[in-house]
């Protein structure tokens, strides 16, 4: 058997700045994420609809 009989498979831990990178990443991740679901998860859910402005500089001070 390749590795021997009491061997075993022994994986090598990755290095300290992967891991803080990788950590970094994923919350950047989540962070967009939850921005996101904030500007738009009631359209995404139906709640709204997407023509919808949510503030964007477009509005009219009469309404039709």
């Amino acid at each position: 058997m390749a590795g021997g009989a009491a061997g075993g498979f022994h994986p090598h831990l990755p290095g300290m700045r992967y891991t803080l990178l990788a950590k970094g990443l994923g919350a950047t991740m989540w962070f967009f994420i939850f921005y996101r679901a904030r500007q738009d998860g009631a359209k995404l859910l139906g709640l709204s609809h997407p023509w919808e402005a949510h503030g964007h500089g477009h509005e009219h001070k009469e309404h039709h």
